[in-house]
């Protein structure tokens, strides 16, 4: 379980961004509501502790419990599915909340899955182009990905699928099956996009066809779109070094409550306007080295496992903060995804640290120790 690892390569460049990035992000939040920047500072303190401990277990050890941790994933996301434990918050249940703890299973659910489709296609990539291999784990996939929708959580659901489409990619899956994939997904969503633009559609929750429309006509659907405008409005208005933290002034679109909930999945609207384009630059370039480590360390990984891992952490960061900063700058309908290190959120956060931790781990194992016989 534990090994003797080498200080050289423990990845301390990747732990000075994650720490620099969460405290920019808890003074950001600390702004934007006061109240909960706290809870925010306990889950650093949290999350570091747990990637420390996690960095030096040894993942293939983790990796051994991988039908448990599947098992142990659906159990948490069927007290949501099933109203066990759910906590009702903002028209969905994704809470689950005891003896005043609460936490989102769906968070805790993509490293998870990360973890167990690592371990699934790592024993088994060469057969990965065989059809009994890809449905099985299209089957796998596909129960929590629809526990996570049904709660409902649509941002969340895709990030998932975004996930376990690239882990399939990485672990071999053929360009042929990829090109003949796309060949009937293509035309599939253009039919679907079409189908849910209609005015009596089933297919969406009428919230989220609100949402897009509020997006695509936010003249026609403004009581659905002022959120995304008055966020373009704040970022434009920090300029090059923003209003400053913690400010006062009238004209703050932050100050006159005119984004809800600001600390969480417009953080960034709040970091556009208090620090500027230059503090919002950092935050980017912190999340994108972030995303790159991660890479760096897949690509000396020691086995497909431990590659998978850190493409998954990596792709999880990476896009959430695409689909995130897309949201906030008016690019993409309103998905309510969280920005990594960045948004106010136990779950979230503790989770990311876990991911990292993992990473972490990989990287104190890399190539050379396996050729070396260690």
């Amino acid at each position: 379980m534990l090994k003797q690892y080498q200080i050289k390569n423990y990845n301390f460049r990747l732990i000075i961004y994650v720490v620099a990035l969460t405290m920019i992000g808890i003074n950001v939040i600390g702004s934007a509501q006061k109240s909960v920047q706290s809870k925010q500072v306990l889950g650093l303190l949290l999350g570091l502790f747990v990637m420390l401990v996690v960095s030096v277990i040894d993942y293939s050890f983790i990796l051994r419990f991988n039908w448990l941790i599947y098992i142990f994933n659906i159990g948490l996301l069927s007290l949501i599915t099933f109203h066990v434990f759910g906590d009702d918050a903002g028209g969905a249940v994704r809470w689950i909340e005891i003896a005043g703890f609460r936490f989102q299973p769906s968070e805790l659910s993509k490293v998870l899955l990360i973890l167990f489709f690592s371990w699934f296609f790592g024993k088994y990539h060469e057969k990965i182009n065989t059809l009994p291999m890809i449905l099985t784990a299209g089957v796998l996939i596909f129960i929590p990905w629809y526990m996570i929708e049904d709660q409902p959580d649509l941002s969340t659901s895709i990030v998932v699928a975004v996930i376990f489409i690239v882990l399939l990619f990485l672990s071999g899956l053929s360009y042929k099956i990829i090109l003949g994939v796309l060949a009937v997904l293509i035309p599939a969503a253009a039919l679907f996009i079409y189908l849910i633009l209609q005015p009596n559609q089933k297919i969406l929750d009428d919230y989220q066809w609100l949402r897009i429309m509020a997006w695509l006509q936010p003249e026609k659907y403004a009581e659905n779109a002022y959120q995304q405008l008055n966020s373009i409005m704040a970022i434009g208005s920090g300029q090059l070094w923003g209003k400053g933290l913690n400010n006062d002034t009238v004209f703050s679109v932050k100050n006159g409550n005119f984004i809800p909930e600001p600390q969480t999945d417009f953080i960034f609207a709040v970091a556009g306007e208090e620090l500027g384009f230059v503090g919002s630059a950092i935050i980017l370039i912190l999340l994108f080295l972030i995303v790159i480590e991660c890479v760096l360390i897949g690509r000396k990984a020691k086995d497909l496992s431990g590659r998978l891992i850190c493409g998954g952490v990596a792709i999880w960061i990476g896009f959430q903060t695409f689909v995130n900063i897309c949201v906030v700058t008016g690019m993409m309908p309103n998905t309510g995804l969280p920005l990594p290190f960045v948004s106010y959120g136990l779950t979230s956060l503790v989770s990311l640290f876990i991911g990292i931790g993992l990473v972490l781990n990989v990287g104190l194992q890399p190539l050379k120790y396996r050729m070396e016989g260690f």
